[in-house]
């Protein structure tokens, strides 16, 4: 039997082939350190799980909730911008509740696009990114990942040389897996790009609040004047609440965006659990003491991977931002790739890594360490690449001079 249509559009999911040998390895008895998936391991705030359970226990909430959100979340989620970034939004149609900023961005490519329309995509860059528009049919026009000047001819590039004209671009700052962060500056200049060529921005901004910088929180795209004319936003509660698998999240911004994305969430389905999003209400509008406690946490994690690692002999970027350190592979295991590399560290070091060719071809050379162990775990996994670095020579050298194949 052939393929379904949309199923061919999909290439291999890369990261599967880490997570079987993974689950091998544990099920043989191996004490994997995982730093693969970006899966917080930080409990969700109390009084939002109390929220929870004291609302889950009204028979009300069992029904059928709102497509786009009840109206005390979109106002929550209002007050939060207009708190964090000084942008006002309009609850009723301007902001959108989402099962996380996947799913919102995965509709929003289904409002947006249609057989053959071109979007210009980060790469490296999150999979949904592209892989929700290359679902809905469209094409996917790989640009550069950085936020710097340098990014702008390449964009005009490929606006010249994309036939059709792309219809959208796509940006994520703080970024996953680059941990790339990015300034007001370079968004006014994004915002005069998509104004110019008429195309559409879509910023997802799910870790606005994770960075180690208090003097530089990420700014959003929206602070821009003008960028609500062709802008829509998606963030999430995932990591700022630590509140991944209640998958609840917002899209905000342009008014017809909002509304041809919530025209396509009714069709497909009732919105979150409403006890989650009175819970995710009380998250937003109440104190911010455990999102400071979530980054200190981060920043304690992150600064001992940099240390140990480096002693191990991996020198890390020191992230700004994000759950995420973008590390290139060290140069004696380069050419085997990302796939192989991440497979030999969890059969050599029990270390799991996200290989960075599933974030785009791009993304080969390097793999993405999440920070989601403690610290003693950590450092842990340090110790075993430092074992598994000082003998590969001598017990790999039937795998290092192997090339990948082409």
């Amino acid at each position: 039997m052939n393929e379904f249509h949309r199923i061919r559009r999909l290439p291999p999911y890369v990261f599967e082939q880490v997570n079987k040998i993974k689950a091998q390895a544990r099920a043989n008895g191996a004490d994997i350190v995982d730093l693969g998936m970006g899966n917080p391991d930080l409990p969700a705030p109390r009084h939002v799980i109390e929220k929870l359970v004291e609302t889950a226990g009204k028979p009300r909430t069992d029904r059928y909730s709102a497509s786009k959100g009840i109206g005390g979340l979109r106002r929550a989620q209002a007050a939060y911008y207009e708190r964090r970034f000084g942008v006002k939004l309009n609850p009723d149609t301007q902001v959108v509740a989402t099962l996380g900023s996947k799913e919102g961005f995965a509709n929003m490519a289904q409002a947006i696009t249609g057989p053959g329309d071109v979007v210009l995509v980060p790469n490296p860059s999150y999979p949904i990114h592209a892989f929700g528009f290359l679902m809905a049919g469209g094409v996917i026009r790989s640009v550069p990942a950085e936020p710097t000047p340098a990014m702008f001819p390449a964009l005009e590039r490929a606006i010249m040389h994309s036939v059709p004209k792309p219809i959208a671009l796509v940006v994520c700052y703080p970024s996953n897996p680059t941990a790339f962060v990015a300034g007001l500056d370079f968004y006014r200049d994004l915002v005069a790009f998509a104004k110019k060529h008429e195309i559409i921005l879509l910023s997802d901004l799910a870790y606005a609040e994770v960075y180690f910088d208090e003097a530089s929180p990420p700014p959003s795209v929206l602070q821009v004047p003008g960028a609500m004319d062709c802008t829509v936003e998606f963030t999430s509660m995932s990591k700022t609440f630590s509140m991944a698998g209640w998958r609840m999240g917002f899209a905000v911004g342009n008014e017809r965006l909002i509304a041809a994305l919530a025209r396509v969430k009714s069709y497909l389905d009732y919105g979150a659990y409403t006890p989650i999003q009175v819970a995710a209400t009380a998250a937003l509008n109440g104190p911010d003491e455990c999102i400071r406690e979530m980054r200190d946490v981060y920043r304690k994690r992150r600064d001992a991977l940099v240390e140990s690692f480096g002693k191990a002999g991996w020198d890390i970027p020191v992230p700004e931002a994000t759950m995420f350190a973008w590390v290139q592979i060290p140069e004696k295991f380069r050419h085997l790739g990302s796939v192989e590399f991440a497979k030999l560290l969890v059969e050599k070091a029990e270390v799991a890594v996200a290989p960075g060719l599933g974030f785009g071809e791009h993304g080969d050379e390097f793999v993405r360490l999440a920070i989601v162990e403690n610290e003693q775990r950590i450092r842990q996994a340090a110790r075993n690449l430092k074992k598994f670095f000082d003998s590969a020579d001598s017990t790999l050298h039937n795998v290092i001079g192997i090339k990948r194949a082409v």
